[in-house]
């Protein structure tokens, strides 16, 4: 179990809404940069199930569902915040992967791929946004983290944290932008 805790990382990622790879980033920016990229820095909490089956002494399996929240800081919108969900499925000699659902307060989405090392000295997620819906139609970006689990009990219930949450998300998509007049596209 323990080694399945620290593997899972920081698959739930948190529904940083706007994510990226690279350094931690010092800001989560309303306008993005030149480049068109907003970078961001966040923490995400969560709490789920977890089923575990034994794959030999040294070996387990697991699938995890997590749903919690995650909140981007930076100088120049502070406190945005997200509901995120994620599934993820682990093996302890190979690693994690999962998929993420970020949710913000108006409803639109953010899609995003998990691989993780997932082991007790490797514990590092990459995060891929695949996608969204309204504002976030087109996003692409990475993120990562650690996980930290706070509580696992015996029937499987947990509890955890992101750890050096940071990444970047650009969003490059002509259902993303306003039509003429202020419009947005259906």
């Amino acid at each position: 179990m323990k080694r399945f805790a620290s593997a899972m990382g920081g698959m739930v990622i948190a529904a940083l809404l706007a994510a990226g790879c690279s350094p931690a980033p010092s800001s989560t920016e309303t306008s993005p940069g030149a480049d068109g990229w907003h970078e961001f820095r966040g923490t995400w909490t969560a709490a789920g199930d977890r089923h575990v089956i034994k794959l030999g002494n040294e070996r387990q399996a697991s699938v995890t569902y997590l749903s919690g929240s995650l909140v981007l800081e930076g100088g120049s919108r502070p406190g945005a915040g997200f509901r995120a969900v994620a599934v993820v499925m682990n093996d302890s000699a190979t690693g994690m992967v999962g998929r993420c659902l970020w949710t913000d307060e108006h409803g639109d989405q953010v899609f995003s791929e998990l691989q993780g090392e997932g082991t007790n000295t490797a514990n590092h997620i990459v995060g891929t946004i695949v996608g969204g819906t309204g504002r976030f139609a087109g996003a692409t970006g990475t993120f990562e983290f650690s996980w930290r689990f706070v509580l696992q009990t015996e029937d499987g219930t947990v509890q955890g944290q992101s750890e050096r949450l940071a990444g970047r998300v650009r969003v490059d998509s002509a259902e993303a932008r306003p039509r003429q007049g202020g419009d947005r596209k259906p």
